[in-house]
């Protein structure tokens, strides 16, 4: 645990060379420790898959980034010690996304976090790399955790009489939902609430719909700050902060997704909060600011 108990202090070159390897970078949030574990990886054919955009424009992003195509893209997962509590937000990708990702439980048994010393698990919303860690082989990955998640996402993508509401290439995501909760409410561990809700701790559950009809993020207010665990609000880093109106096809409403994206960005960079991002490189630590009617991202 010392490793990670740590605060790391990098210089910004420093920072940029540990990313490639780093795999837990440990914060304080006034007496609760924050951990953010990565889950590996996945390359995302974002040419193919991002909305609302000119695909030239899209490129000239990217390559502006250094981004190559398809574009390697991180998967975080983040553990709330409370002394009393390790709460995990987002499980990864477990077994359904390729032998880049689904390192989760390996990468906290490294940081000297036991996957049966996880109590909580919060999830931002059900997609392959967020909940798809829950298990491996129809057993718990996390066997001592009670699983939160809104309701209105276990009612959508648990029942797949609603596979006619997304894509077709969207609808293997009712099946891997199924098998990724199935040993979850066989053990009787599955917990839903609708949003805005207080959740253990004192951490509140915001609704952030549009990505999925239960998207959350979870703000977690600890001595006098807070952080704000948004979920799939951003996808591209390097195009959806200057252009808050581009989608992605993983949305299952991409018109309010994008109603969401620009109000939360906008109040999130007024108030200054520190946000923990799945997608964006790891740690996914850092601040939104204003660039003019657009945004930019500031790492921690």
């Amino acid at each position: 645990m010392k490793t990670l108990m740590a605060l790391m202090v990098l210089t910004a070159s420093a920072a940029a060379q540990a990313a490639t390897s780093q795999t837990a970078y440990g914060l304080k949030l006034g007496d609760w420790q924050v951990t953010a574990v990565s889950d590996g990886s996945a390359k995302v054919p974002l040419e193919k898959l991002m909305k609302n955009i000119h695909p030239d424009t899209l490129r000239q992003r990217l390559a502006a980034a250094g981004e190559p195509s398809p574009t390697p893209t991180a998967i975080n997962a983040f553990v709330i010690d409370t002394g009393k509590q390790r709460i995990l937000v987002d499980t990864g990708a477990g077994s359904l996304m390729g032998k880049s990702s689904g390192l989760l439980v390996d990468n906290l048994r490294a940081a000297g976090i036991a996957p049966q010393s996880i109590n909580t698990i919060l999830l931002t919303h059900i997609h392959a790399d967020h909940s798809g860690g829950l298990q491996r082989d129809g057993q718990l990955l996390f066997p001592n955790a009670t699983v939160w998640v809104d309701k209105k996402d276990v009612d959508f993508w648990l029942n797949p009489a609603h596979g006619d509401e997304v894509t077709e290439a969207e609808r293997h995501t009712f099946e891997e939902s199924r098998r990724s909760f199935a040993p979850v409410q066989a053990a009787g561990k599955l917990r839903t609430f609708n949003a805005p809700a207080q959740l253990p701790e004192g951490i509140k559950a915001v609704a952030a719909p549009g990505h999925t009809p239960g998207s959350v993020m979870y703000r977690v207010t600890r001595g006098g700050k807070t952080l704000v665990l948004w979920g799939d609000i951003i996808h591209a880093a390097a195009v959806q902060f200057a252009l808050p109106d581009v989608a992605i096809r993983f949305d299952v409403d991409s018109g309010q997704a994008v109603e969401t994206r620009r109000r939360i960005l906008e109040q999130i960079a007024d108030e200054g909060d520190l946000v923990a991002a799945p997608h964006i490189a790891f740690p996914g630590l850092g601040h939104v600011v204003h660039q003019g009617s657009a945004f930019q991202w500031q790492p921690l």
